[in-house]
């Protein structure tokens, strides 16, 4: 089977069971979106959409987080991994985006990578859901299956995203990655996997 014949099948399929993805966060706008994938590192997106609607009535803005005390943000989000550098983060690039921003999430990946705690699966999502600029975050589901399905020999989230952004027509860059997400938790599991089982794995 060729690389082309391969990428059919696994479109065709993510296509049928996830037509429309929706981003799994909660989130109301560029800077409540930019916060809770943030917060999803080490978290699960379910611990996530717990705690942001208590986060974000205290503050959903950045002028109104940089009001707050990293103590205060730490305390709502405890529940939450590595709550403490994430606590610090969101108090301090708020404040980068107050003073030097206007309270607005930057449009550009050099500028979002640049703020604290903001890593470049972080700025993908944004850049790709906040903005439309065609990305492809790498998360471990996408990791997960991109080595099963033989797309990428990557050790490496980074190599695994340069592979599948040749592979893949950058049109379908922002939909795929939130249909291969979504494909890894509900079929493509890291235990228990079964490849007669898995609707794309059976297949290739």
């Amino acid at each position: 089977m060729t690389k082309d014949q391969k990428i059919k099948i696994i479109q065709k399929v993510l296509n049928h069971y996830y037509p429309n993805p929706k981003v799994p966060l909660k989130h109301k706008s560029t800077y409540t979106l930019l916060i809770a994938v943030l917060l999803s590192a080490m978290a699960t997106d379910k611990k996530v959409n717990e705690i942001t609607p208590i986060l974000f009535k205290k503050a959903n803005t950045a002028p109104k987080m940089a009001k707050l005390s990293v103590k205060e943000i730490l305390k709502i989000i405890k529940p939450i991994g590595l709550a403490p550098q994430k606590a610090k983060a969101i108090f301090n690039l708020s404040k980068i985006l107050q003073e030097k921003y206007k309270g607005k999430v930057p449009n550009t990946f050099k500028e979002l990578e640049s703020l604290p705690g903001v890593g470049h699966k972080t700025a993908s999502v944004v850049m790709a859901h906040a903005f439309h600029v065609p990305a492809f975050p790498v998360d471990t589901h996408i990791h997960r299956c991109a080595k099963r399905w033989n797309l990428t020999e990557g050790k490496t989230r980074k190599q695994t995203e340069e592979d599948l952004k040749e592979l893949f027509p950058k049109r379908y860059w922002i939909k795929l990655h939130l249909q291969i997400i979504y494909f890894g938790r509900n079929f493509c599991k890291a235990r228990g996997h079964k490849k007669d089982k898995c609707p794309i794995c059976q297949k290739l």
